[in-house]
């Protein structure tokens, strides 16, 4: 299984920048989820320092993320930011190694750590406990925002990925 991974750390060139920001970012849901390959996106603020923002996106492949540099609504997002809305952006991006799920049942305290599909996160999260049932807490998409946005890929945890 190979999952690409990128990573964002943006430091906007004003509180202005990043209110205008989050109006364009905020719409962002609505073009993701239409490229084969897109599974999650992530959006917060440091907690040490209000003016750092980090992103983190997940696909299936790093040929998966040619149709989102293509699209239409991020490149004018891009060129947006460009012009001075942001000061500095930092880009990590990397193949997933591998992933592992560690779980302890608050309710019967049976303790997993098993391999994780991160490809199937939300199949795999919302999995109760085998024991007891537990349904563990899952944070939900933001609605009105995208600082959250996930997708599955097609299939059952543990199949192979199809590009």
């Amino acid at each position: 299984m190979s999952i690409y991974l990128s990573m964002q750390r943006v430091r906007f060139s004003s509180s202005a920048g990043y209110e205008q920001f989050k109006m364009v970012f905020g719409d962002v849901r609505n073009h993701l989820k239409k490229h084969p390959g897109f599974l999650h996106l992530t959006w917060w603020v440091h907690p040490d320092d209000p003016t750092w923002f980090n992103e983190i996106s997940f696909w299936t492949s790093k040929e998966a993320t040619r149709s989102w540099h293509m699209d239409t609504y991020h490149k004018h997002a891009k060129e947006w930011a460009a012009r001075g809305a942001i000061m500095e952006d930092i880009i990590t991006n990397f193949e997933l190694d591998g992933t592992r799920l560690l779980r302890v049942c608050p309710s019967c305290g049976l303790v997993e750590d098993r391999a994780f599909d991160l490809a199937r996160e939300q199949a795999e999260l919302s999995a109760p406990c085998p024991k007891c049932g537990f349904n563990f807490p899952m944070l939900p998409e933001s609605d009105g925002n995208s600082n959250a946005v996930y997708q599955d890929a097609e299939g059952k945890p543990g199949e192979s990925l199809s590009r």
